[in-house]
This record gives structure tokens, sequence and C-alpha cells, in this order.
């Protein structure tokens, strides 16, 4: 008797996770696809002719059929790459694959309303990232149940020593702005807050950036004709505070307004009214440790600049956004914002030092424009106040455009400026307002453009095509440009073109997994923390669902990344492993730019 053996997808690791030439591998959208929207999936194979697709229903039946487009060799994957598209195919299933070329795609969907629950879970991120409150498993689920960490007194029984009264950091550890070494004579109580990422610190610049995006995917709510807030209403999340009659995505907004409010400094003290830049142990703890767990000394870090305009951006957006709500937390936020912008005024080159690393992230930046501009942006719109514009008007970011092919994060805050002006009504001429919005127009043409030449669909291009730290979140926020251009226009393109760019997240790229956890087949689980920990402590869970992880970053910084990526093709300098914090971390301001697009992927 004779046997035939068929094999297909056979190829050599060259990393971890890279794919020798030889092998074809097939990535689409795991999640899947809208019925009226753009249907494409990318191929690696080395054969340069068009090649034969099928798509089939979960019982065999073949749905379309056609032909690659063949699309050169792609630097980001170091392959060739063909593009399949089905656009044209509206039948709604589930369980759907591709074939191309002996390789099968994972299963997809093809349905409305698939990104239905996804705000939940993206918006659900923050509350078991809360620090200074228990974790409710009515609420976070039985796996995130966890005592309030970092909530104990000063000599109490507890295992760490938390953040009721924290001391500045003793002199010699950092230096003031005239560079003598800096210290204070007084403790906070900064309980409360996000923890950052998958350590224990809490840092202003990347709270203030993170509380925003959540504030504005529910601003944008009341400014864009049929936006629906459904999916942050009361009672729309899992949090303790539904059902009090405001916005749950407010709530969980607050609880980083308020500890954002904690880390002013006293008035009467020198440098008064200014923001610490971060809060976080004395030293770096290992993994696993749960935050109620952590026994390290907490210390408050000098005040900069950059935090306090991070301040006064962010409490003048929430100021306005909670008027309705809560006068008097309304009054206290702009009082706090205000005072915050006096003081970055007075000081206004204090910058975070770079080497300040011991024990968390030192979040430096050198170039506090953007910050300025931001912060100039949401006071005006609040308040209207002439010295404001005149801040804006003075800004290098007023008449130039602020998008860039790479995206904007923490340390690049501007775009939040321009795209804030150009929803919210505020006391500008309507020229600029129309100025503004071109911009955000033209820049989503430029996202398309990236999006037409890359064979991944996404809207991200790095110089020199090097994907850098947090680069999925950096796809996201440009995502989110692209779909502000669609709210100020309506054209059909601009949601087609969120619609794309998603199928990067949720495996259509060189790894082929849903960076996305708990959406697709091949979802991420991993994710760099110390309680999220479950690769290291079975005990412990993996991140919830709806955590955005980190991404490719051929920065390779942490060992398992120099030891298992070395040489990777851009798209697959990727690990899913909780040691390789430079590629897999988890943060809050990668989820809240997941959050804020998940918002606008409902409404479709």
């Amino acid at each position: 008797m004779k046997a035939t053996v068929c094999l297909a997808g056979i190829g050599i690791l060259l990393a971890e996770g890279q794919p020798a030439l030889a092998e074809t591998l097939l990535r689409v959208n795991q999640v899947g696809y809208l019925p009226d929207g753009p249907k494409r999936a990318t191929l690696m194979s080395d054969r340069p002719v068009p090649l034969s697709w099928r798509l089939v229903a979960a019982d065999g039946r073949e749905i379309a059929r056609g032909k690659t487009e063949p699309a050169g060799l792609d630097p980001s994957v170091r392959r060739r790459v063909h593009r399949i598209d089905f656009s044209t195919v509206t039948e709604e299933g589930r369980g759907l694959t591709l074939l191309v070329d002996g390789a099968i795609s994972p299963p997809f969907s093809i349905a409305a309303g698939l990104y239905r629950h996804l705000p939940r879970d993206a918006f659900g991120y923050f509350y078991p990232a809360r620090s200074g409150i228990e974790i409710d498993a009515a609420f976070a689920g039985e796996a995130y149940a966890r005592p309030a960490g970092h909530a104990s007194a000063p000599g109490g029984e507890a295992a760490n020593q938390g953040d009721l009264q924290v001391p500045c950091q003793p002199a010699g550890m950092s230096r003031d702005i005239y560079g003598e070494p800096w210290s204070c004579g007084y403790t906070l109580d900064v309980a409360g807050g996000w923890y950052d990422a998958g350590d224990h610190g809490k840092y202003v610049v990347n709270g203030g950036i993170s509380v925003a995006q959540l504030m504005s995917a529910y601003e944008r709510t009341l400014h864009v004709e049929g936006a629906s807030s459904a999916s942050l209403a009361d009672g729309a999340l899992a949090i303790p505070e539904a059902g009090n009659g405001i916005p749950d995505v407010l709530d969980e907004a607050r609880w980083e307004l308020d500890f954002l409010l904690t880390m002013q400094v006293p008035d009467g003290e020198p440098l008064a009214g200014m923001a610490h830049h971060k809060v976080h142990d004395e030293g770096w703890t290992g993994l696993p440790t749960l935050p109620h767990e952590d026994p390290r000394q907490r210390l408050l870090h000098r005040p900069s600049t950059a935090a306090t305009l991070n301040l006064a951006a962010a409490a003048a957006q929430g100021a306005r956004l909670f008027e309705p709500f809560d006068a008097a937390y309304s009054t206290r936020l702009l009082a706090a914002a205000g005072k915050a912008w006096r003081a970055a005024a007075e000081h206004p080159g204090l910058i975070a030092p770079e080497n300040d690393t011991n024990g968390g992230g030192a979040y430096s930046d050198t170039d506090l424009t953007d910050e300025l501009f931001w912060a100039a942006a949401e006071l005006f719109i609040t308040t209207g106040g002439e010295d404001y514009r005149a801040a804006l008007e003075a800004s290098p970011h007023w008449q130039a455009s602020i998008f860039r092919p790479e995206g904007y994060d923490w340390a690049n805050v501007g775009p939040r400026a321009v795209l804030s002006l150009a929803l919210v009504p505020n006391a500008l001429p309507e020229r600029e307002i129309e100025r503004l919005r071109r911009q955000i127009v033209t820049a989503a043409d430029g996202y398309l453009k990236i999006q037409a030449r890359t064979p991944f669909g996404h809207v991200y291009e790095p110089p020199g095509g090097k994907y850098g730290w947090g680069s999925n979140h950096l796809v996201a926020q440009n995502a989110i440009v692209v779909a502000r251009a669609h709210d100020l226009t309506g054209r059909p393109k601009y949601r087609a073109a969120v619609l794309e760019a998603v199928d990067y997240l949720f495996g259509r790229n060189g790894p082929g997994l849903s960076y996305v956890t708990g959406y697709g087949v091949d979802d991420v689980r991993n994710q760099h923390s110390r309680w999220y920990a479950h690769q290291l402590d079975q005990r412990l869970p993996n991140p919830p669902k709806g955590s955005l992880a980190g991404g490719p970053n051929i920065w390779l910084g942490d060992d398992v990344a120099n030891q298992k990526l070395e040489g990777c093709a851009p798209q697959f300098c990727y690990i899913d492993d909780i040691e390789s914090w430079s590629t897999n971390e988890i943060t809050i301001n990668w989820n809240a730019a997941l959050a804020e697009l998940a918002a606008f992927l409902a409404e479709q």
C-alpha cells in the first residue's frame, strides 16, 4: 500500500517566531471582518506570480475564490508578500478560513457587531490596575481579585509600606533645576491612581495622556453626530461606581485624576504647584510580586515641568467634562490646572533626570513645547482665557503639522491639542478651527497612503522601518486620527481605513498573533507584569481580556529578547514572554489608545 504525505508550511526558524524563506504563511484578522467593511489578508510566500485563493465556510463550502496580488519584498518581514482582497464578500459566517498555496489561515468571522464588547474589555483593563483599593471579584472576576495595593500606613503590619505618607528621594538621589541635590521636607498621601505598567510605579506623564484618552472617548460622543456613548455610559463597565449617575468612563478617569492632584507640591513649599514626576519603589522588585506584597520603600521623585503640564492639560479637560455631574469637583480640577500652568511658567525647564531608573522608568523628555501646547489648548477650550490663546499662537506647533508617520505617545502629546481644538467648541475663530480640522484630514490622508503601500494594511511607518517601543499602540494612535477624520467629514474611506488598520492588531501581522488578549485564536497571554504572571506562577492569572501587548520593537532591551530575537525582521522583533519587557509589556497609555479606538469600532 502506498501512502502520500502532503506537507505545507515547512520552514526553519531564523529567530524566535521568524520564518525561513521557504515557509508560506497566511495572516488574517482573527476576530474577523464586518460585512460592509474591507476584507484583506496577507500571504508571505516567495512565489512571484499570482496564486489562487479560496474562502471556505466552516462546513467546507466554497464561498469565494480569486487570485493574490504579489506585492514584492516587504522589509518589515524580509519576505515577499501577496495581498488578498475578498471585500466583495458580504455573506456572514463564522469559522471561515482562507486557503492559498497549501497554507490555511486561522478561523475568523464575517459578522456585524464584532467589536461590540471590545470597549468593555479595553476600558475594563483599568479597574484591575487600580492602586489603593481592593479589587473586587464581583467586578473584576475571581482570578483578578486582590487586596488593595500600597494602601497601608507606614509601620503597619501589611507587607508593603504604602502610598499614604510617601517621602521624597533623599538628597543626592536627584538634583534640582540648578544642578543642586534635591529633596523635600514633606510627605504626601498619593494612594490611588493606576499602576503604570508591569511594575508598581505611577507616573504623571503617562497618567496624563492615558486619562485624557479615556475622557476623549466620552467627549467625542458629545460633539460627533451619530456617535454613541452606550459603551461608556453609567452601568456599561464593571466598576464599583456603576449606577451612580455618572458615565462609567468618567468614574474610571476620576480614579486617575484624583491621583494626579495628590502629586502636586503643596502651597508654601519650594516648587509649589509643580507636579512630582513619579512615585515608585526605591529599587526594582522581582516577578511575580503582587501590589499588596511589595515590601519596598516608596519615594516621590523630583517635580518636572512635563509632569506639571500633563496635570494642567488633563485636569482642565476633566473640569469641563465633570461640570454637569459634580460642579465642586470641576472647580477643584480647574483650580489645580491653573496652579500647575502658573508653576510651569515659573519653572519652564525642569527636566526629569534621564538616569533616574532605579525602581522605575525615567520617562525623561527634553522637548516640552508639545506639553505646553497641549496644556494651553485644554485650558483655552475650558476657560477661553486669552493668555492660553496667546500661548497657543506662540507655539511652534500652531501652524506646523504635528502628526507624524510613526504616531504619537506620552513624549509627543501635541496631537492631543489639535484633536481637542478641532472637536470641542471653543473661542477660536472658525477659520482657525477649520484649519486644524484640515490638518487632521491631511494627516489621515497620509496614513491612508501608508496603508496603501504596506501589505499588512496598518497605518504606521517609523523612520527607517524601525519598529519601536510600544509599536502596537502607535498603530492604534494613528488609527484614532483616521477615525477623527471620519468624524469630521463622514467620508467612508476613513471608516474603511480604520477597520483595515486594526487587522494588524488582531493577527494580520508577521508573527500571526492577535496582540489583544482574549481576541482571536492565537492571542498573546504572557505580557510583562508582576501580578498577571501565570507563566511564572500558575496560581496567578494572565492579563485580563482586552490587554494590548507593546508589540515589535527592534531595540531589544531585555535578556529574553536579546537571546531569542537576535537578527529579527522588524515585525518579528516580538516574543510573548513575561520576561520580555521591551516587546511585551502592558501599560495604561497603550490600553488607553486601544480603548479610545474601541469606542469608535463598536459603533461600526
